[in-house]
């Protein structure tokens, strides 16, 4: 069943997909109810989908590639930008398609549509993975940071039952009682920001040394943490074909663009220049723990993942659903779709405590998904179906972004990996 399109209603009735226009999972269930967006509502939703775990790794990011790497920050993001843009020109030129997916199909046909569904699978395993290291390190920094004397519970003691927790929330089969959580990136986002911007300003942190100007060796893993942030492609088309007016696509990609970079920007050059070389991974863990601001960047940073695993995992766990027999009761099926989703998440939690490097992950994820989701295959597709109204200059332009794509998705996972490994090997004497 690996690759098979279905949509939500014909799994809820349990039947065979015979819908015109199939859809992976995920984007059914992250597309917006309303098909009448307005430009802010769509710049909105943009942001919110753009916004997300990168945003933590921001100065990390650029202490590791030196302070010209902000330039490749604004670079990708231009370059993301534009691949926003040309996937809202190939579904003007086949109406048809709706979905990233789609999109796929149009340009490849069902193996296409396969990769795609292949890539989007990866992008929701690797991002839990994420969102669990994350909820490792800050509430391991929370705890100590809120309560005097917490006992003795471990930092993996402390994950473990915040995922406890959460786990009841991958049973719930009615996602529309838990949809407003998806907007707690941009109030993530606005709390981590602030935080940061007030203790520049009132913390008394003082730079404690300087970061180089360029760090060419670090730039492979630096771009992955970039590309990672700005990896939302896959639901573009669902917001594209949700606006009032589509034409105005291109405008909300620049708005909404330009409104992430800055924010990155600010965030990157804040908070290096604040820490300079002992920056952490993750920006929440450098802040002052005496400050209140921090402790509610904390405690903001552990609720997101909470708060995500049951959006994140609905896809797979539609997927597993629809996979079952159809013999079976609802009831049974709704059971062991809780049960295979709670082993997914024990998986998820073991592998996180296993390799608990944020940056490294954040960096591989971004080099082996979200380049190709980003930046190769909107490329590719945009050549496929578009490629007779091209000027010579375009195609030119889009074979070198499918080859970059490529290249940073090969060297960033490579070195991305290797650090992985190195790390895994001295922590555990290997």
């Amino acid at each position: 069943m690996s690759g098979t399109m279905v949509c939500v209603a014909c799994v809820e009735e349990n039947k065979g997909c015979e819908c015109e226009h199939e859809k992976p999972v995920r984007e059914l269930v992250l597309e917006a109810a309303s098909e009448n967006s307005s430009f802010l509502h769509s710049v909105i939703n943009m942001v919110g989908m753009l916004i997300g775990l990168g945003q933590l790794s921001m100065p990390y990011a650029v202490e590791s590639g030196g302070w010209m790497s902000i330039f490749l920050l604004i670079s990708f993001g231009i370059l993301t930008t534009y691949t926003s843009h040309i996937l809202g020109k190939c579904i003007r030129r086949n109406p048809k398609s709706k979905s990233y997916s789609d999109i796929g199909y149009s340009a490849f046909g069902r193996h296409g549509r396969l990769i795609v569904c292949l890539f989007i699978y990866l992008e929701i395993f690797m991002a839990l993975v994420s969102y669990t290291i994350s909820l490792h390190d800050n509430i391991s920094a929370a705890f100590p940071a809120t309560f005097s004397n917490h006992g003795h519970f471990s930092a993996a003691k402390l994950t473990a039952v915040a995922v406890a927790i959460a786990l009841p929330s991958l049973w719930i089969r009615d996602l529309s009682s838990i949809s407003f959580l998806s907007s707690g990136g941009i109030l993530m986002s606005a709390i981590i920001f602030g935080s940061v911007v007030y203790t520049a300003i009132f913390g008394g942190v003082i730079d404690d040394g300087k970061i180089p100007v360029l760090r060419l060796e670090n730039i492979p893993t630096v771009s992955g943490i970039y590309l990672f942030s700005f990896g939302g492609h896959i639901v573009f088309p669902n917001l594209y074909t949700s606006m009032k007016d589509p034409s105005k696509f291109t405008k909300v990609s620049i708005v909404s663009f330009a409104t992430v970079t800055a924010l990155y920007g600010a965030l990157a050059i804040t908070g290096a220049k604040m820490f300079g070389p002992s920056v952490n991974s993750q920006i929440t863990l450098s802040l002052p723990k005496h400050l209140v601001v921090t402790k509610i960047a904390l405690w903001a940073t552990v609720l997101t993942p909470m708060t995500k695993y049951a959006l994140e995992f609905a896809p797979l766990a539609i997927q597993l659903e629809r996979s079952l027999p159809s013999t079976m009761t609802d009831r049974t099926k709704l059971v062991a779709r809780g049960l295979m989703g709670s082993a997914l998440l024990l998986v998820i939690l073991a592998l996180a405590l296993t390799v608990p490097y944020f940056g490294y992950v954040l960096s591989l994820t971004g080099s082996l998904v979200s380049v190709t989701i980003a930046v190769t295959l909107p490329s590719a597709f945009y050549l496929k179906i578009c490629w007779d109204g091209m000027t010579k200059f375009t195609r030119a332009a889009n074979l070198g972004f499918v080859v970059l794509g490529c290249v940073l998705g090969v060297l960033g996972s490579f070195e991305s990996s290797k650090l992985l490994v190195k790390e895994l090997v001295r922590v555990h004497g290997g």
